[in-house]
């Protein structure tokens, strides 16, 4: 009766080979294709060197004022550009302000990254439900694996720096992006739509003029969600190199600082108030729009 309460297993040579093939695969493609993947990711290393040499080589004061000229343009809301102004003036009075502009840099750069590849894959969801069956899953995978197994691929690839770092926040951070983007089509009324074919609009112009607009406030709590994951994943890709807040937070665990990682932790919880705030607000703006304009 032993079989009842040990669990039938395969047996330890063929499951020790089949561990030892797969990870012996994987270091072959590595030593085979290694360079030219990280040649291929050249340009991001670029993009990224670019936005963070923008956001830490521009003066404070400037920063503050984009940051708030945005606030406006997305809420139309005093408080919460008063609300984002303060906050970064917080952060920098208690000296996080390069490490803050470290991390805002890979957000942006992570959020662009998302926005380029979630958009079209959501788009393709919502025009056909075999690759929805097909995506899906994939999502699924995506959204449940532990964050740290994301490191390992992206490590033996490319190594420890920013580049692999933002490739993993991109992978945590992709499927909220296209799961609301498809949603977000595939809520548009099917009456605008036959209104559209009856004023003999194209596949992409009803795609341009009618869908995108109208699932614009969907595709917004999107990219909320992206940037929140985002967020999230800070700490973690600052395991592989990635420089910013998460960095003192990680040397706090280690060497036990607690103010240290106290503080840069709020200094994230800040960051993350400002971008939802602001794509909330915006959200919310598009939809009184399109109330008003669609009845």
């Amino acid at each position: 009766m032993d079989w009842l309460w040990k669990f039938p297993t395969m047996n330890d040579d063929v499951l020790r080979e089949l561990k030892k093939s797969v990870d012996e695969g994987f270091r072959a493609f590595t030593r085979a294709y290694g360079d030219s993947i990280e040649a291929a990711f050249s340009p991001l290393q670029s993009f990224l060197i670019w936005a963070e040499r923008l956001l830490t080589g521009t003066p404070w004061p400037i920063i503050l004022i984009v940051f708030a000229a945005i606030a406006w343009f997305a809420s139309r809301s005093w408080k919460v550009v008063i609300g984002c102004v303060l906050t970064l003036l917080v952060i920098g009075y208690f000296d996080m302000w390069q490490d803050t502009m470290k991390t805002v840099s890979m957000i942006f750069v992570c959020t662009v990254l998302s926005i380029v590849i979630g958009l079209p894959l959501g788009i393709l969801m919502a025009r056909s439900n075999t690759m929805q069956k097909i995506v899906n899953p994939i999502l699924d995978v995506m959204q449940t694996m532990p964050s740290f197994v994301y490191l390992i691929p992206v490590v033996m690839l490319l190594g420890i720096g920013r580049v692999p770092g933002v490739i993993a926040v991109v992978i945590y951070a992709l499927p909220p992006m296209i799961r609301l983007t498809n949603l977000g089509i595939r809520m548009v009324d099917e009456n605008v739509l036959e209104a559209a074919d009856a004023f003999g609009s194209s596949s992409w112009q009803k795609l341009r003029n009618v869908q995108l607009p109208l699932a614009l406030p969907t595709i917004m709590a999107g990219i909320n969600q992206t940037i929140m994951m985002a967020l999230a994943m800070v700490v973690i890709a600052s395991m592989i190199g990635v420089q910013g807040l998460g960095q003192p937070v990680l040397k706090a665990i280690s060497n036990q600082y607690f103010t240290l990682g106290v503080f840069n932790g709020l200094a994230i919880v800040g960051i993350a108030i400002i971008f939802d705030r602001i794509s909330q607000a915006y959200g919310l703006r598009l939809q009184k729009h399109r109330e008003i304009v669609h009845g």
